[in-house]
C-alpha cells in the first residue's frame, strides 16, 4: 500500500513540472524482498520501501500549479511527520525547518497547517540524530540556523504553536531520554531472547541500526550560539492577547537562564529585564507570572551582569512596578509562598538602589521602605502600617533583616539621609539595640521575635548604626546615642545567664556570651569618636564616658534599671534628668579593666578579641588627643594597660589574628593619652616604657619603626626620658645611639642614598639625596601648594625623626659605638645643613625652569649656599677618612700586641720544654746530674749572709754526701688535729659561739637553749 502512494505521488511530482498535460497513475512498484538469516539460522523478511525525499516534498510544497492541492500537501506532510517520529536526521534538518517555514506561511491562509506544523515542532523535542560522530561538527552551523528558525516561528499568532516552540526549547536542556527511543537502540542495549525470533517491521531499516543521538552538551551549546533566548524576549510584545502562551515563555527564559550565562547575557542583550519587570504585574489567574518573572530576574543577577541589569531596571516604570509588586505580596499575602516571593523582591530592590542613577527616591518607594524598617518599633498612623502585623516567622525575619540591610545601601545616597531623618530611623535602630528584658515570671510578654532573632536583629542594628550614625551626628545626640551605647557597654560586661548563640554572621565567635555585641558596640563608638567631632566626643565625656573608661567607681545596677534608664533616655532624650541617672550608673566597668579581663581569660585569643582591644584603644586615643585634662584621667590604669601589650612578643606579629593591629593602636594609644601630660609621663617611666618602646622599635617591622620613633621623640620633651634611654641595653650590648645609627643605615639603604664601601658620603654634591628624588628631576615647575621631593622626604622617613632624637641626646660621648657607627654619626650630625642645602638647590632649579633670573646678590647668595653645602660636604669625607686611618692605625697596633703577646706565649713555652729536657738529662746522665748539684749548692752559699755573728750557733740543715738536687734536711712534721674532733673541713669554725659538751667529743652547735643567757657565750671543758 505505501509503495503504491509513493508511485502516485511520484506520477503526480511528474507532470508539477508541465512535461505532461495529465495525470497518469503509474503500476503498483514491485516490493524488494531480503532474505535475512537470524535467530537459529530462521529466514525472516523485511519490506524496504523507498524512503521519501525531502527535497521533492519541498518542491511539491512550493510548486505554485500545487498550491489549490491541499489535501495533498497535508498528506505529504503527514507522511513526512510518520517517517521522523523518531527524530531528525542531522543531514535533513535543513530540510526539515524549510518545511517548518513553508507551513508557517501557509498556515495563515489555511490553519490547517497548523496541526502539520505542531507535529513537527514536537518531533523538535527528541533529540537530533547522527549516523556518524563527524555529523555533529559538519551540521554544526546548520544546527544553530535551525534554533533560530525555531524562534522566529514565535511570529505565528497560533497559540498552540508558540506553546511547542517553547516546549522544545525547554526539552534540549531535559536530560531524561524520550520515551520513544531511537530505532534500533533499544535492541542494540537489550538483546532480544533466543527463544522468541525478532520480527521485522517495515517501519525498521538498516540505516536506523546506525543512528545515535546527539548529546545533551551538543544541543545545549548550540542553542546558546543561535540567539534562541533574545529572539524569545523580543516575541514578549507579540504576547500581549495570550497570557498563558506568555506564561510558557516565561518558564522558557527562566529555564535558559538559570543554565547558562550566554543566554542572560541574549537576555540583556535584548533588554529583557527592563521588559520583563514591566509586564510582571499583569493579571494572572494562575499567580505565576509574578514568581517566574522574579525567578528570571534573580538568574540575570547571578549568571549576568549585575551592572547590566541594576541598569536596565533603573527606571520609574521598573521601580514603580516593583513597588506595586511588593506592596501586594507584603499586605495581601499570607501564604509562605507570598513571603518569599516578597523577600526576592525586597532583595532586587537593594540590588537596584546600589546604582545611584536609581529613582528609587522619586518614585517615593524609599519613603515607604523607611517606613517599614521602623515597624514594628516605632508606632505610625500610615495607612500602610496601620493594619500590618508580623507573624515574627523566619520570613518576616529575613525581611526585617533586608530592610537593615537596605538602610546601609540607601546611606550611600546623601538624599536619604532626610528621608532618614524624617523617619526616625536612628531612634529606631537604637530600640532595636538596647538588651530585651526578660518578662516577669508567671506572666507571658507580647508576640515578639525569638531571643536568637533577638540577637541578630541587634547585632545587625549595631551594625547599621555604625554606617548610618556617622552620617546622622544631630539625630543621634538627639536620641542620646552615646548614653544608650555605654549602658549596652555596661550590660555587656555584666555576669548572668544571657546565652549568645552566634549563628549569624555578625555574632561570628559570640556564641556562649556577649562578645558579639561588646565588638559591635566597640566599634560604633570608635565610628563616632573617630569623627572628631567636638561635640560628640564632649558630650561622651560628659556622660561619664572616661570614668567608665577608667574605672574611677565600680557600681552596679541591675538589668532591668539598665534597660528602663535606656527607654528613658531615648523616649525622653531632653530630659534633664537624664544625663544625671546616666552618669551614675556609667561610672562602674572600665576599658582597661575589660581587656584585662580579656587577657586573663582562659580563652584563646582570637580575631574579635583582638580586635575589640584595639578598638578600645583608640577609643581612648581619639577622647584624650589634644586634651590635657582627659590625659591626666588616664592615670596609672591606662599605663598598666599599655605597659602590659608592649610586653607582648613581636613573634605574634605574623600570627594573621590582628596582633600588629592591637600593638599599633597600643602605641598610638601612648602618643595620645600619656605624652603630653607629665604626670602620667611619669607613671609611663616608672613602668619602664621607654624601655619596651626601644624594644619594640628595635624588632618591629619597617612599616612601624616611624610610629614608635615619633612616639619616642615626644616623649624625649621631658627631662627624666634620657636617663631612660641612655641607660637602655639590646642584644649584644647594643645602645640607643647604636640602634639609631643602625636604622639610619637601613633607612639609607631602602632609599638608595649614594655610600661607597665604608658608609662615607661617595658624592659631595648629593650627599644626602634619594633615588626618587633624583627620579623626579622633572623639567615643570611644581605649584605653590605642593611640596617637593625634598620636604616631602623629611616627613616620610626616619631620619628627620633620628637626628631630632640626637639633637635631644648630643652628638659626643655616646655610649656603645662602633667605627661605623662613628662614620654614620658624622652625617647625622650635619643632616640639617645638607637637607637645607637640597631646598636651596631645588629653589635654584625652580628658577630655572621657570625662566626667572636672580639679581645679583641673590644668585652670589645661592652660588655660597651650594659651595657651603658642598664644603661641608668634602669636609665630613675628610672626617670619615681620618676615621678610618685612625681606626686602621688603631688596627695595627693591635695587631702587634697580639703579636707580641703570641710571642711571650710561645717564649714560655720553650722555657718550659727546656726545663723538662734538663730534668730529663739529669735522671739519665750522672755527670750532667753532679754538674747540677755543684751548682745548686753554690746558689745556696751565694744567698747566705757572709757576716755571722760570733755568738751566734749554726745549725745546718743539708744533709751532706747526697746526690740529688731535691732540698733534703732535717725536718719536724706536726701532725693537725684529729678529724672526729673538728667535724671535718666543711665544719664550723667559729669556736667562740660554740659550746663544748660536759663528756668531751666534736665541737658541735647544739639546739638552741632557753637557759640563762650567762651560758651563751661560754665554753666548758671536762
Amino acid at each position: 500500500m505505501l509503495a503504491s502512494e509513493a508511485a502516485m505521488t511520484k506520477s503526480y511530482l511528474t507532470t508539477s513540472t508541465g512535461s505532461k498535460a495529465k495525470v497518469h497513475r503509474r503500476k503498483h512498484a514491485i516490493p524488494v524482498i531480503k532474505h535475512i538469516a537470524k535467530d537459529n539460522d530462521q529466514e525472516k523478511q523485511e519490506v524496504l520501501t523507498k524512503p521519501i525525499e525531502l527535497s521533492r516534498v519541498i518542491h511539491f510544497l512550493e510548486d505554485p500549479l500545487a498550491a489549490t492541492l491541499k489535501e495533498r500537501q497535508i498528506f505529504a506532510l503527514k507522511k513526512v511527520v510518520k517517517r521522523c517520529q523518531k527524530g531528525f536526521l542531522l543531514k535533513e534538518l535543513a530540510d526539515v525547518f524549510k518545511i517548518l517555514y513553508i507551513c508557517a506561511e501557509k498556515s495563515k491562509d489555511h490553519p490547517e497547517y497548523t496541526s502539520v506544523l505542531c507535529d513537527l515542532l514536537k518531533i523538535c523535542r527528541l533529540p537530533f540524530l547522527k549516523e556518524k560522530t563527524s555529523d555533529e561538527v559538519t551540521y554544526a552551523q546548520t544546527v544553530k540556523e535551525s534554533f533560530s528558525q525555531m524562534g522566529f516561528l514565535m511570529r505565528v499568532p497560533n497559540a498552540e504553536v508558540r506553546n511547542q516552540i517553547c516546549h522544545s526549547i525547554i526539552s534540549v536542556y531535559s536530560s531524561v531520554t524520550s520515551k520513544h527511543s531511537v530505532d534500533g537502540m533499544d535492541s542494540l542495549s537489550k538483546p532480544a531472547a533466543a527463544s522468541k525470533p525478532a520480527v521485522a517491521s517495515h517501519r525498521f531499516s538498516k540505516q536506523s541500526m546506525r543512528l545515535h543521538p546527539t548529546s545533551l552538551g551538543y544541543r545545549v551549546q548550540l542553542l546558546e550560539q543561535s540567539g534562541l533566548a533574545e529572539t524569545l524576549v523580543l516575541s514578549m510584545a507579540l504576547l500581549e492577547n495570550q497570557p498563558a502562551v506568555k506564561l510558557q515563555v516565561l518558564q522558557t527564559l527562566q529555564m535558559l537562564s538559570s543554565s547558562s550565562d550566554v543566554n542572560c547575557s541574549l537576555i540583556l542583550k535584548a533588554q529583557g529585564a527592563q521588559q520583563i519587570c514591566f509586564h510582571m504585574n499583569e493579571p494572572d489567574p494562575s499567580g505565576q507570572v509574578l514568581f517566574r518573572s522574579s525567578e528570571i530576574l534573580w538568574n540575570l543577577l547571578e549568571r549576568g551582569c549585575k551592572e547590566e541589569v541594576t541598569a536596565q531596571l533603573s527606571n520609574m516604570d521598573c521601580i514603580m512596578a516593583l513597588k506595586e509588586a511588593f506592596l501586594h505580596q507584603l499586605l495581601n499575602g499570607f501564604r509562605h509562598y507570598d513571603f518569599q516571593l516578597r523577600n526576592d523582591l525586597l532583595v532586587i530592590t537593594t540590588l537596584i538602589a546600589e546604582n545611584p542613577k536609581s529613582p528609587l527616591i522619586e518614585s517615593l518607594f524609599a519613603k515607604q521602605l523607611i517606613l517599614f524598617v521602623t515597624f514594628p518599633e516605632l508606632k505610625s498612623h500610615n495607612p500602610l502600617v496601620r493594619n500590618l502585623k508580623l507573624s515574627y516567622n523566619n520570613e518576616d525575619f529575613e525581611m526585617k533583616r533586608l530592610l537593615l540591610n537596605l538602610v546601609v545601601v540607601m546611606s550611600k545616597d546623601l538624599s536619604a539621609l532626610q528621608l532618614f531623618k524624617e523617619g526616625h530611623v536612628v531612634l529606631a535602630l537604637l530600640h532595636l539595640v538596647k538588651p530585651t528584658a526578660a518578662p516577669p515570671e508567671g506572666q507571658s510578654g507580647p508576640r515578639n521575635w525569638t531571643p536568637v532573632q533577638q540577637e541578630e536583629l541587634q547585632l545587625q542594628a549595631l551594625a547599621t548604626l555604625a554606617t548610618v550614625a556617622p552620617l546622622m551626628l544631630d539625630d543621634y545626640m538627639i536620641c542620646q546615642g552615646n548614653t544608650c551605647l555605654l549602658l549596652l557597654l555596661e550590660w555587656c560586661t555584666e555576669r548572668d545567664a544571657y546565652f549568645g548563640q552566634g549563628h549569624s554572621f555578625h555574632g561570628t565567635g559570640g556564641r556562649g556570651s556577649k562578645k558579639a555585641q561588646m565588638r559591635y558596640c566597640v566599634r560604633l563608638l570608635r565610628s563616632m569618636v573617630s569623627l572628631g567631632n567636638e561635640a560628640i566626643n564632649q558630650d561622651l565625656f560628659d556622660q561619664g564616658a572616661m570614668s567608665q573608661l577608667l574605672g574611677n567607681d565600680r557600681r552596679h545596677l541591675p538589668f532591668w534599671n539598665i534597660t528602663a534608664i535606656m527607654d528613658i533616655s531615648i523616649l525622653i532624650p531632653n530630659a534633664s534628668f537624664t544625663k544625671y541617672l546616666c552618669f551614675s550608673i556609667i561610672l562602674s566597668t572600665t576599658f582597661p579593666v575589660i581587656i584585662m579581663q580579656m587577657e586573663g581569660s582562659p580563652e584563646e585569643e582570637d580575631v574579635i578579641t583582638l580586635e575589640i582591644k584595639a578598638d578600645i584603644q583608640l577609643i581612648l586615643s581619639a577622647l584624650c588627643e589634644n586634651n590635657p585634662h582627659r590625659k591626666e584621667l588616664f592615670g596609672s590604669e591606662g599605663v598598666e594597660m599599655t605597659v602590659h601589650f608592649l610586653k607582648m612578643s613581636t613573634e605574634k606579629f605574623y600570627s594573621g589574628l590582628g596582633h600588629n593591629k592591637l600593638i599599633l593602636s597600643t602605641v598610638d594609644c601612648v602618643w595620645s593619652c600619656i605624652v603630653g601630660c607629665y604626670t602620667t609621663e611619669d607613671v609611663f617611666l616608672e613602668k619602664e616604657g621607654i624601655f619596651l618602646l626601644l624594644d619594640l622599635l628595635h624588632s618591629s617591622p619597617r612599616n612601624m619603626q616611624n610610629v614608635v620613633l615619633g612616639t619616642l621623640l615626644e616623649l624625649c620633651d621631658n627631662p627624666k626620658t634620657m636617663s631612660h634611654i641612655l641607660a637602655w641595653r639590646g642584644q649584644k650590648s647594643l645602645t640607643t645611639p647604636g640602634l639609631l645609627l643602625q636604622l639610619w643605615r637601613q633607612e639609607e639603604a631602602e632609599l638608595g642614598v649614594s655610600r661607597d664601601l665604608y658608609g662615607r658620603i661617595s658624592d659631595p654634591k648629593k650627599p644626602i639625596l634619594c633615588y626618587y628624588q633624583e627620579e623626579d628631576d622633572s623639567q615643570v615647575s611644581l605649584p605653590a601648594n605642593r611640596p617637593s621631593a625634598a620636604v616631602m622626604d623629611v616627613s616620610e622617613n626616619l631620619r628627620s625623626k633620628i637626628y631630632s632624637v640626637f639633637c635631644k641626646l648630643g652628638f659626643e660621648a655616646l655610649p656603645g659605638l662602633s667605627m661605623e657607627d662613628y662614620i654614620t654619626l658624622s652625617i647625622v650630625t650635619r643632616y640639617l645643613d645638607f637637607k637645607v642645602g637640597e631646598v636651596w638647590n631645588e629653589i635654584s632649579k625652580e628658577l630655572s625652569l621657570e625662566g626667572v633670573r636672580p639679581v645679583t646678590p641673590d644668585e652670589e647668595a645661592l652660588d655660597t649656599i651650594a659651595k657651603m653645602t658642598e664644603d661641608t660636604a668634602r669636609r665630613v669625607i675628610t672626617q670619615q677618612s681620618s676615621m678610618l686611618e685612625q681606626r686602621d692605625k688603631e688596627d695595627v697596633s693591635e695587631e702587634k700586641r697580639m703579636y707580641t703577646e703570641i710571642s711571650s706565649n710561645w717564649k714560655q713555652q720553650e722555657l718550659t720544654a727546656q726545663s723538662w729536657e734538663h730534668f730529663v738529662a739529669k735522671t739519665s746522665n750522672y755527670k750532667i746530674l753532679k754538674e747540677t748539684k755543684e751548682h745548686q749548692e753554690r746558689s745556696i752559699d751565694s744567698s747566705r749572709p757572709k757576716s755571722k755573728h760570733k755568738e751566734t750557733i749554726f745549725h745546718p740543715t743539708q744533709i751532706h754526701g747526697l746526690q740529688i738536687t731535691n732540698f733534703c734536711g732535717r725536718l719536724m712534721t706536726v701532725e693537725s688535729t684529729p678529724a672526729h674532733l673538728t667535724g671535718g673541713p666543711l665544719a664550723n669554725t667559729e669556736l667562740a659561739l660554740e659550746r663544748v659538751p660536759i663528756q668531751g667529743g666534736a665541737l658541735r652547735k647544739l639546739p638552741t637553749a632557753t637557759e640563762d643567757p650567762e651560758y651563751f657565750n661560754t665554753v666548758s671543758v671536762k
